[in-house]
Order: C-alpha cells, then structure tokens, then sequence
C-alpha cells in the first residue's frame, strides 16, 4: 500500500474512494466518524493535516501528504499517468478544468450554506428562501450542460465527474434536485451503478448521499 486515504463518513473524501477505484490503484482506508452533537470532523484529522479536515492523502512511496479533493484528484491523475485526466479536444480540456474547479468553488458554497441554515430555527427559514434560488441557478446550468453531452467534459467520463458527484448528491439529498432535471437525474444513475463506485461505497461505509 502507497496510499492512505483519511476518510470521513458522510463526506467528500468518497469521491477519493471512487477515484481509486476507478484508477485501479492500491490504497488504503482510515476511517473517522463525526461528532453525533455537532456533526463536525474529530479531533483526530487534525494529526494528520493542520486544518482537520478530510479528505486527505497519504502518499507513503512519494512521503507526501494532500488535502483538498481538487488537488487530491489531480495528483492522482497526474499518478496513473494521465488516465481520468482532460481528453484530447481543446474544448474538452476547457471543460474538464471548469467542471474540476466548478464543483467546489462555486457549486458547493450556496449547498453547504443551506445546510447550515437549516439548522438555525425561524431564521434558518427565512434564510433558505433565498438561497435557493441560488441554487436553482446552478441546477439550471448543470442541466443544459448535461443535456447535450453524456458527462461533464464530453463523450468519456472524466476526474471532472468525480469532482461533480458530491455537490449533484447533496443536491438531490436537501436542494431541489429531482425529475424535473432528468438529464442530471440519469448522470447520477449512471455513475451510481459503475461497479467502482459499488466497490467504493462498499469500503467506505456509511455515506448518505448515493
């Protein structure tokens, strides 16, 4: 084993999981579970990187450590020589790092703060009134998107996807995505049944959003 994968339960960190998986490459799984009273990482994560947060990788072979799945996923791309990386075509390469960078930096905020939200009585509430809309902009997007093309970058499946599957799960899960966006509803479905992603959530163990 090269590869030591910091897991949290319910979290980012099983896009990592299904990534590997799809690699072929051989790790390992360390798992941690949440606080039941605040929901947040343990302690624990903070012995492994400063900021205590998951996922994060141990490269043991290589003696380095990453956080943040974007970097995670590029430098296991870079690691299997490129497989799961941008395809050939300019605009595919054009769309393989907006999807990359997409997911995280402009998908997830308005998600993770209807969360947060939803936690806060009365207020909470009101709050989430209009974050959704916000959230329905993106939906709108992904849709147009994915209705003219069966994954992100273009006719193959790309670290892009991988990048996508958390914020279009947790999406479904607690912000407004159903049928009435079908050609994201079947993208879900379809990298729902790759055998990867089975292995994957099969070791990964709870995980609320598949």
């Amino acid at each position: 084993m090269t590869i030591i994968v910091h897991h949290l339960e319910n979290s980012r960190s099983q896009r990592v999981l299904w990534m590997l998986e799809e690699l072929g490459l051989p790790y390992e799984i360390k798992r941690y579970e949440r606080n039941k009273a605040t929901m947040l990482a343990p302690p624990e994560l903070k012995r492994v990187h400063p900021l205590g947060k998951s996922p994060v990788i141990e490269d043991t072979e290589a003696g380095v450590t990453i956080a943040e799945t974007g970097a995670i996923v590029e430098y296991l791309v870079e690691k299997a020589d490129g497989k799961l990386g941008p395809l050939a075509h300019r605009d595919s390469v054009l769309r393989y790092r907006h999807f990359l960078h997409y997911a995280e930096g402009s998908m997830m905020p308005p998600l993770l703060l209807k969360l947060v939200l939803a936690r806060i009585p009365l207020f909470g509430k009101k709050a989430m009134k209009r974050i959704q809309p916000m959230i329905d902009v993106h939906l709108d997007y992904v849709e147009a998107e994915l209705a003219n093309r069966p994954w992100f970058a273009g006719d193959e499946m790309t670290a892009a996807d991988i990048m996508m599957s958390f914020p279009l799960e947790a999406a479904r899960s607690r912000a407004g995505l159903d049928a009435s966006r079908p050609a994201t509803i079947a993208w879900l479905d379809k990298i729902h049944t790759r055998p990867a992603y089975q292995v994957a959530l099969e070791k990964g163990g709870p995980y609320a959003y598949a």
